[in-house]
């Protein structure tokens, strides 16, 4: 079957995905169907580097049959506009395809059945930023990649896990019950806009060179050069024209084992 190849090629993974979407909106696998007018399958740039995952859709969502269109849609692209990011950069999908009554909670059995789909969604999507939006997506993601959830603080920070770049941030729903969580919320939306591209300055970084060579550790490439490079302490004194040297890390520090 196609999606047992994990395609490649542009056209097999069109047909791929219209073959799993197909799968989608006819899937009975779980009580939910009872109850649905519509499943929802993923939208926007299926090249996109970034993969934005939801809860569930909503009461509008399950009718008109498209994601985020409800209050928390509203809510959502306040949101992008913010970060100056345009829906057809990013893939948008959910955890659970169907709506959930009266937006209760997914249960455990659900989220086992209907994860199928995501997890064929992220091997044919192949993003290289995964976005967990709200708790339960986020929990699903880390367990998925192995990510220790040993904090309540997790929105916001970037984790890096079997090759993929995490990024849990608020769900919007949770901007529609009042204004606490909207500054936080807003700077965390607006870090997608950096880790939709890498480092200008990442071409000609010697870190670059250094991995290129063996020397650097990908995953200080992944999370500052192609990821965080906003966080990056050599990206701010590269904009501010500072002398510093090629050893320095992204952090800072200075490792002298890379010294040629």
């Amino acid at each position: 079957m196609i999606l047992e190849l994990f395609p490649r090629d542009a056209q097999n993974k069109i047909e791929a995905i219209a073959e799993l979407n197909k799968k989608i909106r006819c899937c009975e696998k779980c009580r939910l169907h009872e109850i649905r007018k519509n499943a929802l399958c993923g939208e926007g740039n299926t090249d996109s580097r970034m993969m934005l995952i939801a809860q569930a859709p909503g009461e509008k969502e399950d009718l008109a049959g498209k994601m985020f269109i409800g209050p928390s849609g509203k809510k959502f692209d306040e949101l992008l506009l913010e970060a100056d990011i345009s829906r057809n950069e990013i893939y948008i999908t959910n955890l659970i395809k169907c709506r959930l009554p009266k937006n209760r909670k997914p249960k455990q059995d659900e989220i086992q059945t209907c994860s199928e789909y995501l997890n064929k969604e992220i091997i044919l999507i192949e993003p290289e930023v995964i976005v967990p939006l709200g708790y339960h997506a986020m929990r699903y993601i880390f367990q998925k990649f192995g990510i220790a959830l040993n904090s309540s603080k997790v929105f916001g920070k970037f984790y890096y896990a079997q090759e993929k770049k995490i990024f849990p941030v608020q769900h919007p729903a949770a901007l529609c019950y009042g204004d606490s969580l909207l500054e936080e919320t807003t700077k965390n939306y607006k870090k997608l806009k950096v880790l939709m591209s890498e480092c200008k300055w990442y071409p000609c970084c010697s870190l670059k060179r250094y991995y290129e060579t063996g020397k650097l550790g990908k995953k200080w490439v992944e999370l500052y050069c192609r990821g965080d490079w906003e966080s990056c302490v050599r990206y701010h004194m590269e904009e501010r024209g500072e002398p510093h040297p090629d050893w320095m890390m992204p952090d800072g520090s200075i490792d002298e084992s890379l010294r040629d």
